[in-house]
């Protein structure tokens, strides 16, 4: 492992787990309602997909490591890149679906890094 890329996995999770809390006991509904949740989300997505992105160029063999990365990076692209055609639902539906699957994988990266 690169000597970055603990950290960069390290911001992967906190972000994820800022997304997840932030998330906790919510709907669709109540994020397409919260004017103020929706651009730390996306942020935190934007997070994500930026030091994946790094740690792709820098360390591909544990990037190598988390399923759907070049997804992940290209999520990151739409929402920095197409701001004004963001597609709530679709932020949505990573929250439920993807986010818990890539914490967990950051998770064991991550403990590997520290050696346990």
């Amino acid at each position: 492992m690169q000597p970055d890329s603990p950290k960069l996995l390290e911001d992967i999770r906190v972000s994820a787990e800022y997304i997840m809390r932030v998330t906790s006991g919510k709907e669709l509904s109540d994020y397409l309602e919260d004017e103020l949740l929706r651009p730390a989300v996306e942020r935190h997505f934007e997070i994500i997909g930026e030091a994946l992105n790094r740690l792709l160029k820098r360390d591909p063999a544990v990037a190598g490591g988390i399923e759907d990365h070049a997804q992940i990076i290209a999520f990151r692209n739409v929402l920095i890149h197409g701001y004004n055609a963001i597609d709530h639902r679709r932020v949505w539906d990573a929250i439920e679906h993807s986010l818990p699957v890539l914490h967990e994988q950051v998770k064991a990266l991550v403990n590997e890094a520290a050696g346990e």
